[in-house]
């Protein structure tokens, strides 16, 4: 049996505008740490899944970037999606990609934006993850603890035992904060979006149950990729296959996980200045700013007097908010 691990990395990233823009989003940024994000997701399988047998699936203009990012990849498996469709397109191709050179493989999914803070234990799940999927032929999710009553996460709650895995019974998706303290009370996880399962199991569930891919499934056998992506309705893999199948596991990790969903959440992943700050680039801040993200990539900026802001000069441009208002900042490029 051979692991195989499809690394998505698509978007625009349009949460870290200024910094972030369709040519350069998110997932090549150094938003947590000295690396970009999408290298640091390929260095994470380090000992797990070799260079060889890892896809990265992008838009067709980041081609070119994601290759000199991740150079240890090789240039073919850097697949450039035709259409921006979500992500159960982009797996189900993955997962046919890969079925047609190594029809037994299993499958270990993952996105290019995430903040990891344990390596180790991010392994230590997947392989977990992927153990549960051959032994009991089921997809598999991973779930973390949730540290805080988030409302922009997607929840599992989990069912029966299965081996060192549970059942789903339900999923939540963005719920209010009463519901998401209530979820926390009984266990729930958020759902990391790391998902482990055989390519064939997975190629078959989702050809009885993603309605919304079906229109595309003959061009996809045929291997008209383009013609696949065409004729497909957009929809999330959660959406389409795991919230549908009976055969589905969570297996619960122990590692810290962050989707980096905007500017605020760089006040959780990186390490902050003891006013609670989390300051990046030529900036000079006095002692009266608190709990700010403040981030220049050239020129110098100055801030004086703030709490809970952000504040970003970068390509020109300059952005200053309230933490808080991710929404509003992606209406606000979207209008731009």
């Amino acid at each position: 049996m051979s692991v195989w691990a499809a690394i998505l990395a698509g978007g625009s990233g349009t949460r870290f505008w200024p910094l972030s823009t369709p040519e350069r989003p998110k997932q090549l940024l150094p938003l947590a740490g000295d690396r970009p994000l999408l290298q640091q997701a390929v260095e994470r399988l380090d000992g797990l899944v070799p260079p060889q047998r890892i896809l990265i699936l992008t838009g067709p203009f980041l081609v070119d970037q994601v290759a000199r990012t991740v150079p240890q990849i090789p240039r073919g498996q850097v697949l450039a999606e035709p259409r921006a469709a979500s992500t159960a397109p982009a797996l189900s191709w993955a997962a046919h990609w890969i079925s047609e050179r190594d029809s037994g493989a299993q499958l270990l999914s993952l996105h290019a934006d995430w903040a990891v803070e344990d390596d180790r234990a991010f392994r230590a799940a997947a392989r977990q993850a992927l153990a549960v999927a051959d032994e009991y032929d089921v997809l598999v999710t991973v779930g973390v603890k949730p540290t805080r009553n988030e409302t922009a996460y997607g929840y599992i709650v989990p069912g029966k035992p299965l081996g060192g895995a549970r059942g789903v019974r339900r999923f939540v998706e963005k719920p209010s904060p009463a519901r998401a303290a209530l979820l926390r009370q009984r266990g729930a996880l958020w759902n990391t979006g790391l998902f482990a399962w055989g390519v064939a199991r997975f190629l078959g569930e989702a050809g009885a149950y993603a309605r919304e891919l079906k229109p595309g499934w003959p061009a996809l056998a045929a291997g008209d990729i383009a013609g696949f992506f065409g004729a497909v309705r957009p929809v999330a893999v959660d959406v389409a296959v795991l919230e549908r199948t009976k055969r589905l596991a969570v297996v619960a990790g122990s590692f810290r996980w962050d989707d980096i969903g905007s500017w605020d959440a760089l006040l959780r992943i990186r390490k902050p200045d003891p006013h609670g700050n989390v300051v990046v680039g030529n900036v000079t801040l006095a002692d009266d700013v608190r709990r700010s993200v403040v981030w220049s990539d050239s020129e110098h900026l100055a801030v004086i007097g703030l709490e809970d802001m952000v504040v970003v000069r970068a390509n020109g441009h300059t952005l200053v908010m309230p933490t808080g208002r991710a929404e509003r900042l992606k209406q606000l490029v979207q209008g731009l």
